[in-house]
């Protein structure tokens, strides 16, 4: 590594966030091949989400031949955020390729960041004949976690269009009402993709008492 690029990559673990931020950004602006290891191992321990993102921005713009490799190994670190960034910046890389480094675990992982990533990431690169099994290893996990993180899934199985339709209508007949609510409020973002995402668990509930009818 040259001086310029020590320098550079000194000022990537820099305190001040605006220090990083601008050795990202000029990692990104003149691409260097000898960076690539320095940029994903930082992602792993970068703590400003605008850091993570343009570090992310920077990988992109160096060849796939370098990066890949590194960030497909970075999927079976132990660090959540090795996980999740690497899978971040694959779904922004968007090689299909990276598909078969997908496996279905990452899809459900313990951790909610690296789920969603997980999610994010395989909409882009699944191919299409494989787009109706995605959506049933998706709505696996329809009922988990807080709004936010149902949103993220809702939102990835919208995208999936009408392959998600045979997985939301079994989740419709589960015996979990969280589940039921939050297939059907994706079934409503995927007639109206700009509604707004709505959850009301007590509703569904309610209705489950009175029989299975709103009315």
């Amino acid at each position: 590594m040259t001086a310029n690029h020590s320098k550079l990559a000194d000022a990537l673990v820099a305190q001040d966030p605006s220090t990083r931020l601008r050795a990202a950004l000029a990692a990104g602006t003149h691409p260097r091949t000898a960076l690539a290891g320095v940029l994903v191992a930082r992602c792993a321990e970068e703590p400003d989400f605008y850091v993570r993102d343009m570090l992310t921005w920077a990988l992109t713009r160096l060849p796939t031949e370098v990066t890949l490799p590194l960030l497909h190994a970075e999927l079976h670190s132990e660090t959540g955020q090795a996980r999740s960034q690497a899978l971040h910046t694959i779904s922004k890389i968007a090689d299909p390729s990276s598909w078969a480094e997908l496996e279905p675990v990452m899809l459900r992982d313990e951790d909610d960041e690296v789920a969603r990533s997980a999610w994010r990431a395989a909409v882009v690169l699944v191919p299409d004949a494989r787009r109706g099994e995605l959506a049933a290893l998706l709505a696996a996990s329809l009922g988990r976690g807080d709004r936010d993180l149902q949103r993220s899934l809702s939102r990835a199985l919208v995208e999936l269009g009408d392959a998600c339709e045979p997985a939301l209508r079994a989740a419709a007949t589960s015996a979990d009402p969280g589940v039921r609510t939050h297939a059907a409020a994706t079934e409503r973002l995927l007639e109206d993709p700009d509604a707004a995402f709505a959850i009301d668990v007590d509703s569904a509930r309610r209705i489950d008492a009175l029989g299975g009818s709103p009315c």
